[in-house]
């Protein structure tokens, strides 16, 4: 079946659905909106900590944003983009609350901020401890609300059109690489429908799920930027994976690991080990409140020396009513495995949690493919450089949604939908053998991943990784040819892919920058 619209959204969290209503709402176009589950299970919806921006003017200004910022990306996060989002921030928080989205106020109605690891200001906006879940909430209610947005649940992009399907020779150095849509699995009859379109976004978020332990949904297997990859876009700054250093430490649950928000950091948690001892003092003057990278690094040693399976966050010295009614969710699931929060450490482990790096893009959004855009997770605008910057993810997708749909809709008339485009061959066959064997190659990325190319890395486990996804690209390929395209395989294609270049360009970076560690290159003093 062949379908056609003027706008192709592939993604629907925060950075899609913001997109889709910016352009939806033009009236100048119908909008696709691609959705791999359901619209409540994008990864937005498990953001707790809160959203970033400078609201309050009297202590707070862009200046020391944008300076924390910098510094938690180790200096090589690209200034433009920096000061694009954090002067762009408040605005994008008028544009979440027209939708409909509720922030915590204080009694006099200015917003309740929290401040988090890394900022040297209090500028987070949150909603209790599921803001992510409050801006999904606001956000579908006005998508499914919105006569020019034809959501699709369950449908799965596949790949991404280009000149490639009409038969054109295309590599990395083809100058006018263009993207005419999307083909993509239809739940409903198991083919693969052809989404054509005049400008495509992706906005498929995160790689979480390549590792074994995440705190991102089983849907994280970074499939727009393996689809972009593979269309001879530009990825870049790949080996920049942030581990959160707070999950959960529950044996009983792997997929997804049940995070527990900075800001109880933010708010006065202390990490100690089992037996009470601190021990952040070690690594950083700022302790607790230390940026992400350094917090698991200093977890990741304390766990090895000791052999620690985890360490813990303690909130027991603060006054148990304002932690239940600050971190509601978080007591109520620590309460559900026999740990009271008020009274007893919460358990927590690091654990993969965000892609810093992704398909390149410029101010406008726009790829290296000419008609496709990409915001949110998967992209890379510089923003982050080596590290994020806890709650600058939010505010980003906002800020760059809009820049991206201003400039589509700004360039919109250049672009026919292209009728030329073939329909994809479905031929092949899916046999049980063969989905144990997706199943068993799944695991086995999770392990390469988070066994070799984890918070600490080194030459050597970079290479064992390396040899061990080639072997299992291999043989992916070579079942894909065969059998008819599904989500299992489309995924497991994806997270090789993605694996792949995470490991390729951390064994390119000779040095210790941000996210990216390596014992060969050491850089902090605790290491020597």
């Amino acid at each position: 079946m062949i379908r056609e619209f003027d706008f192709l959204v592939i993604g629907a969290g925060v950075a899609g659905m913001s997109y889709a209503l910016n352009v939806a709402n033009s009236n100048k176009g119908k909008v696709a909106l691609i959705c791999k589950t359901t619209l409540d299970e994008a990864n937005t919806a498990k953001a707790q900590g809160g959203i970033a921006a400078v609201t309050n003017l009297t202590v707070d200004n862009f200046d020391k944003h944008i300076e924390d910022t910098i510094v938690a990306g180790d200096y090589i996060s690209d200034r433009a983009a920096v000061e694009h989002v954090v002067r762009n921030a408040p605005d994008a928080i008028r544009s979440l609350v027209k939708w409909g989205v509720s922030f915590d106020r204080k009694e006099d109605g200015n917003f309740d901020l929290h401040r988090e690891g890394g900022h040297s200001e209090f500028r987070i906006l949150h909603h209790a401890d599921d803001t992510g879940f409050e801006i999904q909430r606001g956000l579908m209610k006005a998508v499914r609300e919105n006569e020019n947005i034809t959501i699709f649940e369950n449908y799965y992009a596949v790949e991404i059109i280009t000149q490639h399907h009409l038969g054109v020779e295309v590599t990395r150095r083809t100058p006018d690489i263009e993207c005419y849509g999307a083909y993509i699995l239809n739940p409903n009859t198991r083919k693969i429908d052809t989404f054509l379109s005049r400008v495509t976004l992706m906005a498929t978020g995160g790689t979480g799920a390549v590792y074994a332990t995440t705190s991102n949904p089983v849907i994280s297997t970074g499939d727009g930027i393996a689809m972009v990859y593979r269309a001879k876009g530009t990825v870049q700054d790949m080996e920049f994976v942030q581990f959160h250093p707070t999950v959960l430490f529950n044996p009983a649950e792997t997929h997804p690991s049940f995070l527990i928000t900075e800001a109880m950091r933010g708010y006065g948690g202390i990490l100690r080990l089992p037996n009470g001892e601190e021990f952040m003092q070690k690594y950083d003057d700022r302790l607790s409140l230390a940026p992400r990278d350094i917090v698991a690094r200093a977890i990741d040693r304390e766990m090895k020396i000791y052999g620690l399976d985890h360490v813990c966050l303690d909130v027991t010295h603060k006054n148990p009513e304002e932690t239940k009614k600050h971190f509601p969710h978080i007591y109520e699931k620590c309460l559900s495995i026999g740990i009271d929060i008020t009274k007893q450490y919460i358990p927590v482990c690091p654990s993969a949690h965000y892609m810093c790096g992704g398909i390149k893009v410029n101010l406008n959004g726009e790829s290296s493919i000419h008609r496709l855009y990409a915001v949110g997770e998967c992209a890379c605008t510089g923003l982050h450089g080596g590290n994020r910057l806890a709650s600058n993810s939010l505010i980003e997708a906002v800020v760059y949604a809009k820049s991206a749909s201003e400039h589509s809709l700004k360039v919109l008339h250049n672009y026919e939908l292209n009728k030329e485009i073939p329909e994809w061959d479905d031929e092949g066959t899916m046999t049980n053998e063969e989905r144990v064997l997706i199943t068993e190659s799944i695991r086995e990325v999770g392990s390469i991943m988070s066994n070799y190319v984890g918070i600490v890395r080194s030459d050597l486990r970079l290479k064992r990784a390396w040899s061990r996804l080639d072997l299992l690209y291999e043989e992916t390929e070579s079942l894909f040819k065969h059998v008819k395209a599904t989500k299992d395989i489309c995924e497991l294609r994806n997270m090789i892919n993605v694996g792949y270049l995470i490991t390729r360009q951390a064994i390119e970076r000779k040095e210790s920058r941000g996210l990216h560690y390596t014992v060969d290159y050491p850089k902090h003093a605790y290491d020597r």
